[in-house]
């Protein structure tokens, strides 16, 4: 049985509260389709212009072929899914809600690397934009989910366990290995490499900083959380493995375009990553099955029919995200 977690000082909401509760409720939901749509808009422009302005990354031409790659993901996967996903989670899909969020915090990610690990270029204001606008909608977006409604639709049958097992041996792999690369340098002076990328020292130590504040211990988290059945679990699961299914893509993405630029020292193929990328996708895919697959209506109307309350498809109509825009 899936944990919401509640403060046992928590009351049931009475009719005044919920009716105060709506306008709020469709508050948040309009400023998160308001700001997606605006990063969706400045993500589009974004990547068009670092694929067909020539020299637009500078140098060194390492970091401008891997930013050419992230661009082409960012054009053909992430922003199509992201207007994709905010019409289909208008109409009350679980999954939609999962993959927008999950491109949100894709694009937060991978923007901090456009924005922090390259020499100031023409595009620093579009890219600040992105990513600002990014983190914000990223918050919003977040603060209007149905977090417990969400993870109690999911599927009876969803193998969590597997699922956050897989999630922990990323966080104990990832952080294992950029531990033991700061341990190494702090004992014999050697930069850590960060992957089969040609990167610079700033990128590397760039990617080792994300992953290490950010990545570790949000696999961590939502590992501990999905082994326990605790709502928020479910939630932060799919969306830290949608990004990171999409992160892998970027990363072979960025090495063909390293290889057929002839950057010194690159190649084509990695060969662990084939094993990593089918962990990610493999946990994705179970989750993004299982989410809002529970039927929960035939429950919701006998319960409604004995106690004599709306139920669940009479207040379809009261939903907020039906109220938007």
């Amino acid at each position: 049985m899936i944990s919401l977690r509640q403060s046992p000082t928590t009351r049931p909401a009475t009719a005044s509260a919920i009716r105060s509760a709506a306008p709020s409720a469709r508050t948040r939901w309009r400023w998160a389709y308001v700001l997606s749509i605006a990063v969706g808009v400045l993500a589009l422009l974004a990547s068009v212009a670092g694929l067909l302005i020539d020299g637009v990354y500078g140098e060194p031409g390492s970091t401008a072929e891997m930013l050419r790659g992230y661009d082409l993901v960012t054009l053909v996967f992430v922003v199509p899914a992201l207007v994709l996903s905010q019409v289909q989670a208008r109409r009350g899909s679980d999954r939609a809600q999962l993959i927008w969020v999950g491109m949100l915090a894709y694009l937060v990610y991978t923007y901090a690397y456009y924005l922090l690990g390259t020499p100031f270029n023409d595009l620093f204001l579009l890219h600040a934009a992105v990513f600002s606008s990014s983190v914000f909608a990223l918050v919003l977006t977040v603060c209007a989910l149905d977090v417990p409604g969400i993870a109690a639709r999911f599927s009876p049958r969803t193998p969590r366990r597997i699922v956050g097992a897989v999630l922990a041996l990323l966080a104990v792999a990832l952080g294992g290995i950029w531990i033991y690369a700061s341990v190494q340098f702090i004992t014999t002076g050697e930069l850590p490499v960060g992957s089969a990328l040609v990167e610079t020292d700033v990128v590397a130590q760039l990617g080792l900083a994300l992953d290490l504040t950010l990545l570790v211990p949000a696999y961590t988290v939502a590992a501990v959380l999905l082994w326990r059945r605790v709502a928020t679990g479910y939630v932060l699961a799919a969306v830290l493995l949608i990004a990171g299914t999409l992160h892998q893509v970027s990363y072979m993405v960025a090495l063909v375009f390293q290889s057929r630029a002839v950057v010194p020292g690159a190649v084509a193929f990695d060969p662990f990553e084939p094993v990593i990328a089918a962990c990610y996708l493999t946990a994705t895919v179970a989750l993004l099955v299982a989410a809002g697959s529970r039927d929960l209506r035939g429950a919701a109307v006998r319960s409604a029919d004995e106690k004599g309350t709306p139920n669940r498809r009479q207040c379809h109509d009261r939903d907020p995200r039906n109220d938007l825009l």
